[in-house]
């Protein structure tokens, strides 16, 4: 049971939501003082002592709560506020993290969560609040950048939080990640919410570089250094100096470079290749793979102690197609940067259209649903994207048979099983009534003759590769097929 002289006060303009909160704090045991404004908090504090905690929501009319939460700061700087907010996006939970707020709360959030949110602030432990260094801060968010990261959900959100908090931390930071999840973004909403914004940010995929050439990519060289090297070429850690280096795909960097790189990253220093000269400089670093590291060390590809360096913090990216409700947001987006660079109204998904992209499984993650869109914004001829233009839009990634009545094969790995998919709804909307047996019978044909066809006709080498019987096989096509491949 809290104290019963701790007091709590809730800013919100919303009165349901100051109503159920200030409810649930007084049952708690908390002496709760509700405000619809922000004004009214700052007159209140003028003739009262300040709460022990204060909840306050970002958008309100006149002076926001980020507003709020700065002027507090710098009247009172370990006053702990919890921010809320339904707009859970990066700037919104950077701006509270950066003006010293001690917690994002999403809206809708668990009034239990919020009680033991505020016992758990309120515990008698210390140096619970936290705040900036001076006490004051700059706390109107900056406007989302055209890159953001976008999406509604848990995971979501809580990945922006984190965001929010790491941005202001001087902490190397891992995100991890299936290709195609927004890595890099992550690491460039890092550097522009963090206080290195106004000094570069350079990025370098150390998987597209050749191995021979990396080093000199990354710490530069001077004029002869090797051959073809006729004049000094600043690397990526000089250019990054002050500001924030992000490496991608950090799996694939080779073991001597590796071990330069923990050097670097222990020092803070370097010399070029093949110079004398001690380079200084001040990087925030921020690695990312799709690969699995842990196991890399385990298999003595990567270094333990290099992992340890740069996974101080680590991000783990949802893929898209465990974040599904997040599918129609994200390609709203797509489709209006697309009419922006089109000059051109922007299109919109029919409904029977976003639920065939929610049940796409999405290999290639958000980058493969841009794609789509902008192959959508360029090719669909109407305002209003239907299931038939996804169809066409689709060809490249799933070559569809004539009238949909094939199993349709695909280049991208489970690309098959969204096809098989739509293929399925197509049969069903036909009237289809025993689809199982049609589409097991095409199935079992399409893997036999993909097998025969990879052995050069020889049933039993076929049968051997899919772990079947070679009668199996026989009995399936009968004894005299080949595959079509051969025909």
């Amino acid at each position: 049971m809290p104290d019963a002289a701790a007091t709590v006060w809730v800013v919100d303009d919303d009165r349901a939501v100051r109503f159920v909160l200030a409810t649930a704090l007084r049952e708690a045991g908390y002496e709760v003082t509700a405000f619809e404004a922000a004004r009214a908090v700052l007159d209140a504090l003028e003739t009262r002592r300040p709460p022990a905690l204060l909840f306050t929501d970002v958008r309100m009319p006149g002076d926001d709560g980020l507003v709020l939460l700065d002027a507090i700061k710098a009247r009172h700087p370990q006053l702990p506020v919890i921010v809320m907010s339904a707009y859970t996006d990066i700037a919104s939970t950077a701006g509270a993290f950066r003006g010293g707020a001690h917690e994002f709360l999403s809206k809708p959030f668990d009034l239990d969560a919020a009680v033991a949110l505020a016992a758990q602030v309120l515990a008698p432990t210390p140096g619970r609040a936290r705040g900036s260094d001076d006490g004051t801060a700059t706390a109107v968010a900056s406007p989302p950048a055209e890159d953001a990261l976008v999406g509604d959900t848990p995971a979501m959100q809580a990945l922006f939080r984190a965001i929010g908090r790491l941005a202001q931390a001087p902490l190397g930071v891992l995100v991890t990640g299936e290709t195609g999840t927004g890595k890099e973004l992550v690491a460039r909403a890092l550097h522009r919410e963090s206080p290195r914004a106004r000094k570069p940010f350079v990025a370098l995929n150390t998987a597209a570089i050749p191995a021979e050439l990396l080093e000199s990519e990354l710490f530069g060289h001077e004029a002869g250094a090797f051959t073809g090297a006729g004049k000094r070429h600043v690397g990526r850690f000089e250019q990054a100096d002050g500001g924030t280096l992000f490496l991608d795909e950090i799996g694939d960097m080779p073991l001597p470079l590796q071990t330069r790189l923990l050097r670097v990253l222990a020092e803070n220093e370097f010399f070029r290749v093949g110079g004398r000269e001690l380079i200084r400089v001040d990087v925030r670093v921020i690695a990312a793979t799709h690969q699995n590291l842990d196991a890399l060390v385990a298999d003595g590809r990567f270094r333990a102690d290099l992992l340890h360096r740069l996974d101080v913090v680590r991000l783990q990216l949802p893929p898209l197609r465990e974040r599904r409700e997040d599918i129609g947001k994200l390609a709203e987006r797509f489709l209006r940067a697309a009419a922006l660079k089109f000059d051109a109204p922007p299109k919109r998904l029919a409904p029977a259209a976003l639920q065939r992209l929610m049940a796409h499984r999405w290999p290639g993650n958000v980058r493969e649903l841009e794609n789509l869109c902008w192959r959508l914004a360029a090719l669909a001829p109407g305002d209003v994207i239907g299931v038939a233009d996804l169809d066409d839009a689709f060809v490249p990634a799933i070559p569809m048979p004539a009238g949909g009545s094939g199993v349709v094969g695909s280049t991208h790995s489970g690309d098959w099983e969204a096809a098989l998919s739509a293929w399925a709804a197509r049969r069903l909307d036909e009237g289809c009534t025993d689809l199982h047996a049609d589409a097991r019978e095409r199935f079992e044909r399409a893997l036999f003759e993909a097998a025969l066809a990879h052995t050069g006709g020889h049933r039993s080498d076929a049968a051997a590769r899919l772990g079947l019987g070679r009668n199996t096989i026989t009995r399936r096509l009968g004894p005299g097929r080949k595959p079509r491949a051969m025909e």
